[in-house]
C-alpha cells in the first residue's frame, strides 16, 4: 500500500481500477504489424496528417483576422511541412518497408527531419525544430485518436490518473464511467479543478508522481476531502474509508433539507447564494440546490471545452439559455478571462513566458477586439430576454475599465445603428481580483455599479503564490491576514460608496471562511452549485453579531495559521458532530 498527498479540490471517497492517460510522445511503442495491414496503417497516417492540417488551417485563418497577415505565417510553414511529400513519403516506405506501426513511423520520420534541421548552420533553421516537434505531438494527438475519444470509449467505471487534464477532457467525462481522477499537477483554483467541482467528480491533483507509480488496472482510493490517493490499499484501509464514505453520504444527504428554507441568519439577515457555472446546463444545479441565480457565469470555457474561438449565435446561444433556465433570476456575465491557459498559449506565436503576468483577461479583450465586440454583442442582444448583468474581469488600472466601457458602448451603438434588438439596462460590474483594484476601490467605484472579489487570483497575486504550482501549494491560502485585509477594505468603500459587492472565489464555498466573510459585511456569495446547502447551512446556524465579533478577532492575528485554527474551532462549535469538520481547511 502506497499513501500519496495532493491538493484536495472536489469533494467525495471513491474506490475504482486505474485508468492511466500518458502523453503521446510517451505512449508510442515499437511494434511490428502484419503485412496485410499495411495499407490500414498508412491511410491512418494520411487522416491523421489531414486532421492536422484542416485544424491548423483554422488556426491559420483566424490568427489572420484577429492578428494580422505576418503573425499567421507561421502556420503557412506547418501547414506546408505537412503537405510536402518529402515528410509524407519516407513514413509510408518506412511501414512498407519494415512493417511497422503507423505511429512509431510518424515519429521517427519527425525527429529525423528535427535532427537535420538543428544541424544546419542557421538560426531560421535551428529554430524551426521546435515547430517540427510541435507537429510531431499534433499529428500523433490525431493518430492515436488523443485522450479524448479515449476516454469516450471506456466500458466500466474507472478513476482516471494522468499528468494533467485538460478542461475539455474533464467537461467530456461521463459521470456513470468515471468515478473521480488524480493528476500530477494543477492547482485548487485550476480550470480543470473548477470543472470537475462543476461536474461532481472526486478528484485531488497536485500529487506531483501519481501518474509514474500506478498502472492500468491498479487499485485506488481518491479522497477528495483529505487530498489523499491510496494505492493498492490493504482490507483495513478500504474498511475505514467506506465507513468514512458512508458517514459523508449521510452528512450530505441530510443537507438536503436545507435546499428550500430561505438563507437567513439566525437574527434575520438574508444571505444570497448564487452559483458559479460554466456551461448553461449547470444551471439546473444551482436552482435545484436552492440557489438564487448566478453570481458568475465563466465565459471562457465556450473556448477551453471546444479548443476554437466560438462565434457570435455560440455565444447568444449559450447566454439566452441561461436567461431562459434562470426565468428572471439574476444573471452575471464574466466576459472571457484568457490568456494564461493553454488554449492561447499554443496559439501563440511565441508564448509568454509569464501568461499569468501579462496578457490575459481584460488585457486580452482589449488587445483583440475584434472577438471581445463579438461576445459584447452577444451579452447586448442576450440582455432583451432577461436581466443581465455584465462583469470584467482581472482590472487593474482605471483606464482599463474606462475603455472596457466605451466599447460597450460603441457595440450598443452599432446593434442600435443596424437595427438588432439589445437590452437597455445592462449593469456594468468588475472583478477585483489583484492588489491594485483593491486598494483603488474608491476610484474604481466611480466606473462601476458593482464589485464581485474574485479570492482565487487575489490571493495569488497578493502572496506572490501561482495558484496552479503544487509545489507551493500550502502557501496559497485566503487565510492569510494581507488577503482577509483586502478584502475587508474592499467591502467598506463599497458599502460607503453604495456599490453592490459579492465575492466569488472558490472561499466562498468553504464553510470555514463563511463566518468571517460574513462578519466582514459580505451578504452576497457565489459558489459552486454543490457547495450551496452546506453554505446555507452555516448561515442558518449563526448570527450576525456572533460573525462580526469573529471577525474583530481574527483581525487581531498575523498568521494564517492562528487564522485557521481559530476559524475551525468556531466552526466546530456549531455542530461538532459534522464529517471532517464540515470538509473544513
Amino acid at each position: 500500500m502506497e499513501v500519496i498527498r495532493g491538493i484536495p479540490v472536489s469533494s467525495g471517497i471513491v474506490f475504482g481500477r486505474v485508468f492511466r492517460l500518458g502523453k503521446a510522445e510517451q505512449r508510442v511503442s515499437h511494434r511490428r504489424i502484419e503485412a496485410t495491414d499495411v495499407e490500414k496503417e498508412i491511410e491512418r497516417v494520411d487522416s491523421s496528417f489531414e486532421e492536422a492540417i484542416s485544424e491548423l488551417e483554422l488556426l491559420r485563418d483566424r490568427t489572420r483576422v484577429q492578428l494580422g497577415a505576418e503573425p499567421a505565417k507561421i502556420f503557412e510553414f506547418h501547414v506546408g511541412l505537412l503537405r510536402d511529400p518529402s515528410l509524407r513519403d519516407p513514413i509510408r516506405d518506412r511501414i512498407r518497408t519494415d512493417l511497422v506501426v503507423a505511429e512509431w513511423a510518424v515519429a521517427d520520420q519527425f525527429r529525423t527531419i528535427a535532427d537535420q534541421f538543428a544541424a544546419m548552420d542557421s538560426d531560421v533553421f535551428t529554430q524551426k525544430t521546435a515547430d517540427i516537434m510541435d507537429l510531431d505531438r499534433r499529428v500523433l494527438d490525431k493518430l492515436m485518436g488523443e485522450t479524448t475519444s479515449r476516454l469516450a470509449n471506456l466500458t466500466e467505471p474507472v478513476i482516471i490518473v494522468a499528468h494533467e487534464l485538460t478542461p475539455s477532457q474533464t467537461a467530456g467525462m461521463d459521470r456513470k464511467k468515471v468515478l473521480g481522477f488524480a493528476t500530477d499537477a494543477g492547482g485548487r483554483t485550476s480550470h480543470v479543478s473548477i470543472v470537475a467541482r462543476a461536474v461532481d467528480i472526486p478528484a485531488v491533483v497536485g500529487c506531483r508522481r501519481v501518474s509514474r507509480a500506478v498502472e492500468n488496472g491498479d487499485f485506488l482510493i481518491v479522497d477528495g476531502d483529505a487530498g489523499t490517493v491510496i494505492i493498492d490499499p490493504d482490507e483495513e484501509t478500504i474498511s475505514d474509508y467506506q465507513a468514512r464514505q458512508s458517514k459523508v453520504s449521510e452528512f450530505r444527504e441530510g443537507l438536503r433539507e436545507t435546499v428550500g428554507l430561505e438563507s437567513v441568519t439566525s437574527d434575520g439577515e438574508t444571505v444570497t447564494l448564487l452559483g458559479n457555472i460554466e456551461f448553461p446546463d449547470e444551471i439546473d444545479s444551482v436552482l435545484a440546490n436552492g440557489g438564487a441565480g448566478v453570481g458568475l457565469y465563466r465565459t471562457e470555457f465556450l473556448y477551453l471545452t471546444t479548443g476554437h474561438a466560438p462565434d457570435e449565435q455560440a455565444h447568444l446561444d449559450a447566454y439566452r439559455q441561461a436567461i431562459r433556465m434562470l426565468d428572471g433570476r439574476p444573471l452575471v456575465i464574466r466576459t472571457q478571462d484568457l490568456g494564461a491557459d493553454k488554449y492561447t498559449q499554443e496559439q501563440a506565436e511565441e508564448p509568454e513566458r509569464n501568461p499569468f503576468l501579462g496578457c490575459r483577461s481584460i488585457r486580452y479583450s482589449l488587445q483583440n477586439l475584434p472577438e471581445f465586440k463579438l461576445q459584447l454583442r452577444a451579452i447586448l442582444r442576450a440582455a432583451a430576454d432577461g436581466p443581465v448583468k455584465v462583469m470584467f474581469p482581472l482590472v487593474s488600472t482605471v483606464m482599463e475599465i474606462r475603455q472596457a466601457k466605451m466599447i460597450l458602448a460603441d457595440v450598443a451603438e452599432e446593434l442600435d445603428e443596424d437595427g438588432i434588438e439589445r437590452g437597455t439596462d445592462v449593469r456594468i460590474g468588475m472583478m477585483v481580483e489583484v492588489p491594485s483594484a483593491a486598494l483603488m476601490a474608491r476610484a474604481f467605484s466611480n466606473e462601476v455599479e458593482f464589485f464581485s472579489i474574485g479570492t482565487n487570483d487575489l490571493i495569488q497575486y497578493t502572496l506572490a503564490v501561482d495558484r496552479g504550482n503544487e509545489r507551493v501549494a500550502g502557501l496559497y491560502t485566503g487565510a492569510n491576514p494581507a488577503v482577509i485585509q483586502l478584502i475587508k477594505s474592499v467591502i467598506r468603500v463599497a458599502r460607503r460608496r453604495d456599490v453592490d459587492v459579492s465575492l466569488c472565489g472558490e472561499i466562498a464555498g468553504e464553510p470555514i471562511y463563511t463566518m468571517l466573510l460574513l462578519g466582514l459585511g459580505l451578504r452576497t456569495l457565489s459558489l459552486v452549485p454543490s457547495q450551496i446547502p452546506l453554505i446555507k447551512k452555516v448561515v442558518r446556524s449563526v448570527s450576525i453579531t456572533h460573525c462580526e465579533r469573529i471577525a474583530r478577532k481574527v483581525g487581531t492575528f498575523d498568521s494564517e495559521r492562528q487564522v485557521l485554527n481559530y476559524l475551525r474551532d468556531e466552526l466546530r462549535k456549531i455542530d461538532p458532530g459534522s464529517p471532517g469538520g464540515w470538509t473544513a481547511e
